[in-house]
């Protein structure tokens, strides 16, 4: 009888590469088992299934980290998976596709190279300063602020969730963009399945097929604003494009304020950041156009007031304004308990009952990611983001002193018009960090786009230099 040594050499005879067959063999009958319990939804398996690919994507991503970002722009606005928590949020795939980016990262530097590398940005040490203000923030929340529970323990790591990794977005731009050819990437994917879904809303027969299509993101204001910056920035700066693609972005960009201005002028949070976006571009650009522009609405507001009406006082934006005052009253009472850092992620809805509201007790959130901020790390996480936003503006403006090629420059007035309509949406809605109880984890789908197209100006700025911050 064979031994098992003699076995195995006959075996490696007749079949050479089976060593290659091991890991699919393993793959294949891993899924015929966990398939089952996937058809039932059962969270293990899901789980399971999502640690092994998981794995697989940390491993593709530390090799080829830049092609990850154009491909979170199609898990953002096409992939519908998502993971359900038990509660009434789930993690969705771009959630999940970023995770996957600041993971790779992460095991990169910490495992395999064994030394931290941070670029010189005082934008990055914001948004790492605001991640330890959030964790602060957490610690303060678990104390007995109200005679009453406060959110969940998986409400309050959800809500850090979006905030860390929101900043973390920013920062894995920043680091992994990798090449110009990445960032290009990024941008076009947008503007590509941006512009087909804006040109199809236009048409009412259209908009029921592209609506089964796109996922959640382009119902929110940050798509909105970041597609007409990009889109409206390329045909107005990027004189290297052919004409026929800067006529295509045009046609994007006015298809997106049309649909805003028009289909959706009751939007408040819609039409007024992507016009900022807009007048931040030009006026950058060209001053006086600029001014025109904005001497030109003045007027009109003056001489045709029921504009204000038909845009601003519409459907039931006046209930809306007078209930967020209201709202923010309340909030800022609660505010109030640890004005330094804040009730903790997530906690303040569940100590709005505890103050009359137009006659009810009810929880409710601010729509303002300003004041939510107030209230979940108080004053000390709201100045440190502020710091940040001050921070990439300044970035962006010192990079229009330099010497960029023309999609680069287009890119950096664009990522300028994008902040300011982004730091107006985030006013008027919980756009770019989303609250846990109101648009939640979904809306990372769209407050993404905010995140990594503002970490690549800081690519740009670093992209031929090898200056990092090693610990």
């Amino acid at each position: 009888m064979k031994n098992y040594s003699s076995i195995l050499l006959d075996f490696t005879i007749r079949f050479p590469n089976w060593q290659n067959y091991i890991w699919p063999s393993i793959i294949f009958i891993g899924a015929i088992l966990l398939a089952p319990f996937i058809a039932r939804q059962n969270l293990i398996a899901i789980l399971a299934v999502a640690g092994i690919l998981g794995v697989f994507g940390i491993i593709f991503f530390i090799r080829h980290p830049g092609i990850g970002f154009p491909i979170l722009i199609v898990a953002c606005l096409l992939i519908p998976f998502s993971i359900s928590t038990g509660t009434q949020t789930k993690i969705n795939s771009a959630f999940l596709m970023m995770s996957l980016l600041v993971g790779a990262w992460l095991v990169e530097m910490f495992i395999i190279n064994r030394q931290i590398k941070i670029l010189p940005e005082p934008s990055i040490y914001a948004a790492l300063l605001f991640v330890v203000s959030t964790i602060v923030s957490f610690g303060f929340g678990q104390l007995d602020w109200y005679p009453t529970k406060s959110a969940s323990l998986f409400a309050q790591i959800g809500q850090i969730m979006i905030m860390v990794l929101s900043m973390a977005a920013f920062i894995t731009a920043a680091h992994r963009m990798e090449k110009p050819i990445w960032l290009k990437s990024l941008v076009f994917v947008f503007i590509i399945l941006g512009g087909i879904y804006s040109i199809a809303f236009i048409f009412p027969p259209l908009r029921h097929y592209v609506n089964r299509v796109f996922q959640r993101a382009v119902v929110d204001s940050l798509f909105w604003t970041w597609l007409i910056a990009i889109s409206f920035g390329q045909f107005w700066l990027n004189k290297s494009l052919s004409s026929i693609y800067r006529i295509g972005c045009l046609v994007i960009s006015l298809s997106a304020i049309f649909t805003l201005l028009v289909t959706k002028q009751s939007w408040a949070s819609g039409w007024l950041p992507a016009m900022a976006a807009v007048f931040v571009i030009i006026f950058l650009t060209k001053p006086k156009i600029g001014l025109i522009a904005l001497f030109s609405f003045a007027i009109i507001l003056l001489v045709r007031n029921q504009i204000i009406q038909g845009y601003v006082f519409v459907g039931d934006n006046e209930y809306s304004m007078v209930t967020r005052l209201e709202a923010w009253k309340i909030v800022f009472q609660i505010f109030g308990k640890n004005p330094l850092f804040g009730v903790g992620p997530a906690n303040y809805y569940f100590y709005t009952p505890f103050y009359n509201i137009m006659g009810y007790s009810v929880s409710f959130n601010s729509h303002n990611n300003y004041v939510d901020l107030l209230a979940q790390v108080g004053i000390v996480g709201t100045l440190i983001f502020f710091w940040w936003a001050f921070e990439t503006a300044r970035l962006g403006f010192s990079l229009r002193k330099e010497n960029l090629d023309p999609f680069e420059n287009a890119f950096v007035y664009s990522a300028l018009g994008g902040l300011a309509g982004t730091l107006v949406a985030a006013f008027l809605g919980d756009w770019l960090l989303p609250f846990i109880y109101n648009i939640g984890m979904e809306g990372f789908r769209s407050s993404v786009l905010a995140w990594v197209f503002l970490g690549s100006l800081i690519f740009i700025k670093y992209q031929h230099k090898k200056q990092e911050f090693v610990i």
